[in-house]
């Protein structure tokens, strides 16, 4: 089953090639990767990203995210997602479902919903 990175992930790197914004962690990567006489503010995440684009390119990325959940929701359906984040988080060996809430809330998705679903599969992950 497909994630949402995968939904993302190529329209993300075309907006980042767009925008001339890139990844840095320390001094070294931003000094290999900016451009001379460009302003650059820091993102989240290590994103950089010239400053006079910085909106836009959050614009935009919120766009690409908005119609990466609309696609994964009308691929995968809200139960499998739901399923799909319960494994990732291992919420079957912690018992405890809060990052994948977390992780659902661009979904829309409430707690109780994922709690009955987690209640519903969780008998299934375990040893007899």
């Amino acid at each position: 089953m497909k994630t949402l990175n995968n939904y993302v992930d190529v329209a993300t790197t075309k907006l980042f090639d767009k925008y001339n914004a890139f990844f840095a962690f320390n001094t070294a990567q931003f000094t290999e990767k900016r451009i001379e006489g460009v302003e650059y503010v820091s993102m989240p995440t290590g994103l950089i990203c010239p400053k006079s684009k910085a909106l836009q390119l959050l614009s935009e990325l919120d766009a690409i995210h908005i119609e990466g959940v609309k696609q994964d929701l009308e691929e995968n359906g809200v139960n499998n997602i739901i399923k799909r984040e319960l494994a990732n988080f291992e919420t079957y060996y912690t018992g405890d479902i809060s990052d994948c809430v977390d992780a659902l809330k661009a979904y829309n998705i409430s707690p109780d919903r994922i709690l009955e679903i987690y209640k519903e599969e969780a008998p299934k992950h375990y040893d007899d």
